[in-house]
């Protein structure tokens, strides 16, 4: 298979080619245009990257090592699925981390943050609108990041970003699978506004339930593909 939607290589001289491999196809697993299933050929990702099978065999192994990509015997690399108890997996730790945040976010957030995460959700609903998924799912991690942002909590917002490329990824696999777009826009909205009125419980309670509805999805979604 050529992975023909992949672009340009660029090359920074200050990092090794391997690991300028491994982050280039980690970016593309994250956004999608490496899509879960797809097979990863060395020869043909070296030909359209412009470098030797080497560092593209080192960046192949290294996904493998983060559970990017799966080694089938006899039939080479894909793209890992994401499984609905991988998904549950990341809900079960969302569910603590979004109510945690959200209810610091209520006591701290300033006013310029507030004008901040209301035009994200305006502009998530206009995503939504129009369509557009990949606006759904970048500005959907935006919404969630600035509320982390906003709880000034520098340990919280480490543990985030480590846990950043599990949250993508369950992004890519839920804006994919499921609909329920408006759901998520009325959490967003009841989020946002028990923050602006600095009510730290319901802040708490919303996330905590908008990651519910997500998860009770997920079980449905889980228990017909029998998982």
């Amino acid at each position: 298979m050529n992975n023909s939607n992949l672009g340009s290589l660029e090359i920074r001289n200050y990092k090794p080619l391997g690991e300028v491999v491994f982050e280039y196809l980690r970016e593309s697993i994250l956004n999608g245009t490496l899509k879960p299933g797809e097979r990863l050929m060395e020869i043909a990702l070296a030909e359209q990257l412009g470098v030797s099978r080497t560092p593209v065999r080192e960046a192949i192994r290294k996904l493998e090592k983060e559970s990017f990509v799966e080694m089938i015997p006899r039939k080479g690399a894909y793209v890992a699925d994401l499984t609905a108890k991988d998904i549950i997996d990341v809900l079960e730790i969302r569910i603590l981390l979004e109510g945690f945040a959200s209810a610091l976010a209520a006591q701290r957030m300033s006013e310029e943050e507030l004008v901040e995460l209301r035009d994200t959700m305006e502009a998530f609903n206009n995503a939504v609108e129009q369509g557009d998924r990949q606006g759904m799912i970048d500005l959907d991690n935006t919404f969630h990041d600035k509320i982390f942002e906003s709880t000034k909590n520098n340990k919280l917002i480490e543990i985030v970003k480590d846990l950043h490329d599990q949250f993508q990824r369950f992004r890519l696999t839920y804006f994919t699978e499921f609909d329920n777009y408006p759901e998520i826009q009325r959490w967003h909205q009841k989020i946002y506004d028990a923050i602006r009125s600095n009510d730290a419980e319901t802040a708490k309670e919303a996330a905590q339930q908008h990651v519910q509805v997500i998860m009770d999805l997920v079980m449905n979604w889980k228990e017909k593909r029998n998982e």
